[in-house]
């Protein structure tokens, strides 16, 4: 690659906040700054004396794509872009030691060289779990069904584990002078999810019952989002309405089955 072709890719590259690297077969030939910062060095030289094979940074999680899916003599992109595009997938560890995931863009062709993108979707891993399949949608709260989350609550656990996070449960129960309505879920759960983040999972338990599942850092965090949807709920209640909250953090390989008898109990 000429020197002049590579400066004027190294600066576009640079401006991108998608993780780039340029290969001729095997070799990596550029990587872009945001690549560099992710693993901890200033340059593609040093990273390449530094981290060997690039295949082998792959983190070997059956989860996603790593060296084992390669066959002998095929170059590790020809070997992803057999997969479908959504199992495109694989995972990097950061220079400090925090796990990432990745979906992989290979544009190939260009002027005998191959142009990668990893996208982080660290944050969208629960979502992956997830299917837009409206039976796993109540249509009343739009929150998730109990059957859905009970049916992927061990994909969850998995994607806490991989991810070196905790769960939290949050149990959200409406009360009031008389029955709690369909109107004052759907009400209630319009509120929820403007205050969680995209990715937790607001579950309709009962008819008057949700869950909240999420991923923390720590457990001190459960407390913190328990508190901060007691205060926003408060702001809601009435003379006939209010909300009782409780919540877990998980303690370490429990299950959810396990921390929702907590909660139960």
């Amino acid at each position: 690659m000429q020197k002049s072709c590579l400066s004027l890719l190294q600066s576009v590259a640079d401006l991108d906040d998608a993780l780039i690297v340029i290969f001729k077969g095997e070799d990596v030939q550029l990587t872009n700054r945001a690549f560099n910062k992710f693993f901890g060095v200033i340059s593609t030289e040093e990273y390449k004396e530094s981290f060997g094979a690039f295949v082998h940074n792959f983190v070997p999680h059956p989860y996603y794509f790593h060296a084992q899916n390669v066959k002998e003599g095929e170059l590790w992109y020809d070997a992803i872009l057999a997969l479908d595009e959504i199992d495109r997938v694989v995972s990097f560890l950061s220079y400090t030691h925090n796990p990432h995931a990745f979906s992989v863009s290979v544009y190939e062709d260009i002027d005998s060289f191959t142009i990668v993108t990893f996208t982080d979707i660290t944050q969208m891993l629960i979502k992956r779990i997830m299917t837009s399949n409206k039976t796993n949608i109540d249509s009343r709260t739009g929150a998730y069904t109990k059957q859905y989350f009970l049916h992927i609550k061990e994909s969850f656990e998995e994607a806490a584990s991989f991810n070196e996070k905790l769960i939290g449960l949050i149990n959200i129960e409406l009360s009031s002078n008389a029955n709690v309505t369909q109107e004052d879920m759907k009400e209630s759960a319009i509120k929820l999810q403007e205050t969680i983040r995209n990715d937790d999972m607001l579950i309709k338990w009962s008819e008057k019952r949700f869950l909240l599942a999420f991923l923390v850092d720590d457990a001190t965090k459960v407390q913190q989002v328990e508190r901060k949807l007691k205060e926003m709920l408060t702001l809601h209640e009435r003379e006939n309405l209010s909300f009782s909250l409780s919540s877990v953090a998980q303690k370490r390989a429990e299950s959810i089955a396990a921390m929702i008898n907590k909660l139960d109990t």
